[in-house]
């Protein structure tokens, strides 16, 4: 099937184009992954022969795919320019992101909310990688429901939660940007993410 049909699957269609050229041009292994639940897009520098690799979660709206392919492509073209002498999230990569984010935002791919996350983004300095929470928040207003799935953010305090294997915890206090959260069946403390998806007990 054409580069271009298949990436219109996961991406705004009008992006799609640009894309498939940039992996051409960049002689870019692109894949799509399975879902990561530690990441939604990963990098690799070309090694031992292999050109640079570009991985990205199938299940992201077409929007978050967008979003973090840009910001992978955005490594591949830093890497190109300085190896690994810089940071990875540094002052480079940041303005290699934000040029590479222009022909997305003339096309006027992104919604409202989405453009203004990225660009607050882009112009706080800092904010150190695309973890950031502003914009995460506003992806996620693109996803499929989950009607049984909330954030750790959204919880009442001292409600109790399931998390990914099934252990159950208990909301606490909030540290700075993470939440104090106890394994009720051990009582060790873990930091939760405000934008952890959990699921409510009772």
């Amino acid at each position: 099937m054409d580069k271009v049909k298949i990436l219109e699957k996961y991406m705004p269609a009008t992006a799609a184009p640009v894309i498939s050229r940039w992996i051409d041009y960049f002689k870019c292994e692109f894949k799509i992954s399975r879902s990561r639940s530690t990441k939604f897009g990963d990098y690799r520098a070309p090694f031992q022969g292999r050109a640079h690799r570009i991985s990205v979660n199938h299940n992201l709206n077409p929007y978050a795919f967008l979003v973090t392919t840009v910001h992978e492509f955005a490594h591949l073209y830093t890497w190109n320019q300085h190896q690994h002498k810089i940071k990875p999230h540094g002052a480079e990569w940041k303005q290699n992101f934000k040029k590479m984010m222009q022909p997305f935002f003339e096309q006027q791919v992104f919604p409202a909310d989405i453009r203004q996350a990225i660009t607050q983004y882009l112009n706080n300095p800092a904010a150190s990688s695309c973890s950031d929470l502003n914009l995460y928040r506003a992806l996620r207003n693109y996803d499929i429901p989950k009607p049984d799935v909330l954030t750790v953010e959204k919880l009442p305090a001292q409600a109790l939660f399931r998390f990914k294997d099934e252990r159950i915890f208990k909301k606490g206090e909030q540290l700075r940007k993470r939440f104090k959260c106890v394994e009720v069946a051990t009582r060790r403390i873990y930091l939760f993410s405000p934008v952890a998806e959990v699921r409510l007990v009772g």
